[in-house]
């Protein structure tokens, strides 16, 4: 239930803002008819515009909870085999962003030291970006500051008035931005998660850097076989990896030749909806009595991931849920938190993580755990039973001989992955789709092809 201190929020703010009213249309709706005519599935595209606005709202919107402050920023990774178009989906919801005036993109490629430096100076460039005078006038206070002894650039907390630093990574390979094996580089993203405050990191030759309120939003794109690549097994227990939304999709099997060209009308239209949202939707965003009743519940009832590899997601699950209502919110110009943010926000959430294990692949199970990833694929891809001899075929340059599928095999229908159909070969074994707390989940939200995945 809310506390006396939220109640009172919840009255300021309807005394300030007297009517809720909703647009026509919610940004989420309209990017997904401006990007209904691609080969890219509707469930990345999805994603991507939630994605999108959680960075371009930055630190604009934020949650209150308990001695904690929750920002829309998240952490998302579109994950499909190749030729799914993760690439297509990413590039084409940072392009409107960057027509929406975003600019606080990272480099495609970098090094973890290299990003930290480009973020600690994304203060000094929102400074430039909002009007102000730019490094010049960032030396001239300082040096001012020194005078009077007000600052001291030595001191973390000397930095605590400066302009948040954003950073969108928007990386469609982010095995190139991230490395191969990189898990420092990933423990700081862990950190910079959720980080409030001036971010301190010591450089090599023993410099330090502070970085003022680290606003980080992650949009990559990834296969099971690049991720299994991109982290070791060791980053399962990582703070890192129970941060990321990972995002699985199935080729939508549409082709366009000639694909159309995008709708400049809705283009136009989305442009000014993302210009809308950033100068309406502002400050903390309270909760309605009901919303919070059905967070409550939510919270309470939901069923962990059946997969000992997202233990540590399950409990930063609220937290996820609570972001992405945050984006439900400001996706409809909204002022506060209710029922229909919850109910959106959870659907989307719970569809997600009845699919994360198989966006996880076999990642971490096994020293043949990408073979197993490919047989489950192939299997997956067919509608009618496949024979042993079949998927050897497609495998016998990856194993060493025909025990070691077997024994692939054999474990995949331990897992309840796979089944065999008799003489007639193997089909997939497709879970019921979790429904959740009741009330809180509406799968008529979702497009019949994302719901079919």
């Amino acid at each position: 239930m809310l506390s006396t201190g939220q109640k009172q929020n919840k009255k300021a703010v309807a005394n300030m803002q007297p009517k809720e009213s909703e647009p026509d249309v919610d940004f989420i709706s309209l990017y997904l008819e401006y990007t209904s005519q691609t080969e890219c599935p509707t469930f990345f595209h999805r994603w991507t515009a939630v994605t999108c606005l959680s960075a371009y709202l930055g630190r604009n919107i934020h949650f209150n909870h308990g001695h904690f402050v929750i920002r829309p920023n998240l952490y998302t990774m579109l994950i499909g085999k190749p030729g799914t178009k993760k690439s297509s989906a990413i590039k084409i919801g940072a392009k409107l962003m960057k027509q929406a005036g975003y600019k606080t993109f990272a480099a495609k490629k970098t090094r973890q030291e290299k990003y930290l430096l480009d973020l600690a100076e994304q203060s000094t460039k929102l400074d430039t970006a909002r009007g102000g005078d730019g490094m010049e006038a960032h030396i001239d206070a300082i040096l001012d500051a020194n005078l009077f002894g007000e600052f001291n650039e030595n001191d973390p907390e000397s930095y605590l008035d400066k302009p948040a630093a954003e950073s969108f990574i928007a990386a469609d390979e982010f095995n190139n931005f991230i490395g191969i094996g990189n898990l420092d580089f990933a423990s700081i993203l862990g950190e910079l998660w959720d980080y409030e405050g001036v971010f301190d990191y010591k450089l090599k030759n023993s410099d330090s850097i502070y970085i003022p309120h680290p606003t980080v939003t992650i949009l990559g794109g990834n296969t099971p076989t690049g991720f299994a690549t991109a982290f070791p097994v060791e980053a399962i227990g990582q703070g890192f990896f129970s941060r990321v939304i990972l995002v699985h999709a199935e080729p939508s099997g549409v082709l366009y030749t000639f694909p159309p060209p995008p709708d400049t009308e809705l283009q136009d239209r989305l442009v000014t909806l993302l210009k809308d949202i950033k100068e309406q939707v502002r400050g903390e965003i309270v909760m309605t009595d009901e919303a919070s009743a059905l967070l409550h519940n939510i919270y309470h009832g939901w069923s962990p991931i059946d997969d000992v590899r997202f233990e540590h997601y399950a409990n930063r699950r609220l937290t996820h849920l609570l972001k992405v209502c945050l984006v439900m919110v400001a996706s409809r110009i909204g002022t506060q938190m209710t029922v229909k943010d919850v109910v959106a926000a959870n659907t989307l959430l719970t569809h997600t993580e009845n699919l994360m294990p198989k966006a996880l692949g076999e990642f971490g199970k096994s020293k043949h755990s990408a073979i197993a990833n490919k047989v489950m694929d192939i299997v997956y891809s067919t509608d009618t039973p496949i024979r042993f001899k079949a998927l050897w075929k497609l495998v016998h340059q990856d194993l060493d001989n025909r025990q070691q599928l077997v024994e692939i095999i054999n474990n995949l229908q331990v897992a309840e992955k796979i089944q065999s159909i008799g003489s007639d070969g193997y089909l997939p074994i497709k879970k019921q789709r979790d429904s959740g707390v009741a009330g809180a989940i509406d799968w008529n939200l979702l497009t019949k092809e994302e719901r079919d995945l």
